[in-house]
This record gives structure tokens, C-alpha cells and sequence, in this order.
């Protein structure tokens, strides 16, 4: 007779792999995937570096569910924030607007999730939400198009041309520095990159934005 799990057992197995993968990404957002260790996941999930493995077969699995789990988190948001009334210069404003501020809100897990080099499993998960981004982004600029606020174009390659827009104007602001020494804290790393005063971020925004309106065509 084959075995069957309980519900308690499914819940238990569900509560597990919940906990594996919000230790494993407050790690990410602390120190970024180099500091995704599996015996230290687990020793802060309180569980045996085994079980793990009963969860995700491989280090290049977990880190690749811990990305998905993150990037879908910060899709929604961006998606989530375009869909307001409003004209599509609007709509698609508020949803660059939103990635850059997340991002520079969590600036070590926006350069994890945007640059970090990454197992190539994982490098296949930020290529599809590149993707996936560009479709949203599409999306609003076809509304834009057919209600004469931007020019004509072809949307799917404007689309794409702002996601590569976003994550290089931000990848800068969100490097850990690569010339201090290892003594200094994650923090200390970052440094003024990660803490621009308030000023800085609203101009960084209003530079990413503005250029982002005059790459689609915005007519005003």
C-alpha cells in the first residue's frame, strides 16, 4: 500500500520549507547569495543541514527559489502600481518609480536580484523576469501608444531597452564597493552608495524617469 501524507504532515512540510526560505532570504537581503551557506540556513531555520536537502536537492536549487521568490515579490509590486486609473505616462512613471525606490529601499538584495554573479540555474530564473518585466512594461507603453501619448514604435523592443535602462542606472548606486577591506562590515561596504541622502534619491528618480518618458516617445 503506498504511502500517503497526512495533512498535518503536508502542513509541517509546507511550514519548513516557508521558514528555510524566509531565513534564506533575509540572508540575501543582509549579505547577498555569496552568503547563502546551507549549513548556516539551516542553523538559523533551527533545523538539521539534512532537511535541506529533503526540500531542494542542490545549493543551486534553494538559491534559485529563494530568487524566484524575491524577484516575483518585487514583479508584483511593480505591476501592482501600474495598475492605477490614470494615463499611461502616469502608469508607467509610478511603475519605474516603484522598482527604483524598492530597490534603493533594500539595496543589497535589488544588486543580488539585478547583478550579482549567480549559479547558471539561477542566471536562467533572472533572465525569465527580465522577461517578465518587459512584458508589464509593454504592456503600458501599447496603452500609451494607442492613446496618442507616445510615438509609434515597436513596443516589445522599447520595453526590453527600459528594463536594461533601469538595472544599469541602478546597478551603480547598489554595488557593494570591491576595493575595501575585508574587515569592514556589509554596511561599511556599501557605503555612501547604499545611504544616498534624500536629495540624491529624488534626483537619481527624476533623472531614471525623465529618461525612461523620452525613451518611449512621451509626447509631453
Amino acid at each position: 500500500m503506498a504511502y500517503r501524507q497526512t495533512e498535518h504532515t503536508q502542513s509541517k512540510k509546507a511550514g519548513t520549507r516557508a521558514r528555510i526560505l524566509k531565513e534564506a532570504r533575509l540572508l540575501v537581503t543582509d549579505s547577498g547569495f555569496s552568503s547563502l551557506a546551507v549549513a548556516l540556513v539551516a542553523k538559523k531555520s533551527g533545523i538539521a543541514t539534512g532537511t535541506i536537502y529533503r526540500h531542494f536537492p542542490s545549493k543551486a536549487e534553494l538559491v534559485a527559489e529563494v530568487f524566484k521568490h524575491a524577484t516575483e515579490h518585487e514583479l508584483h509590486a511593480v505591476t501592482q502600481a501600474s495598475q492605477v486609473k490614470a494615463p499611461a505616462k502616469e502608469r508607467l512613471n509610478k511603475a519605474i518609480e516603484t522598482f527604483a525606490i524598492r530597490a534603493l529601499q533594500a539595496p543589497r538584495l535589488a544588486y543580488a536580484l539585478i547583478a550579482e554573479p549567480v549559479d547558471p540555474i539561477v542566471e536562467r530564473e533572472r533572465l525569465s523576469y527580465r522577461y517578465a518585466y518587459a512584458e508589464a512594461f509593454e504592456d503600458l507603453i501599447n496603452d500609451g501608444i494607442k492613446a496618442n501619448e507616445f510615438v509609434e514604435q515597436n513596443a516589445s523592443t522599447s520595453a526590453a531597452a527600459l528594463v536594461g535602462l533601469l538595472t544599469e542606472a541602478l546597478v551603480g548606486p547598489l554595488a557593494p564597493h570591491s576595493d575595501l577591506t575585508h574587515s569592514e562590515t556589509i554596511e561599511e561596504q556599501l557605503g555612501e552608495r547604499a545611504t544616498l541622502s534624500t536629495q540624491d534619491k529624488h534626483t537619481l528618480l527624476s533623472d531614471i524617469t525623465q529618461l525612461a518618458l523620452r525613451a518611449v516617445g512621451c509626447k509631453d
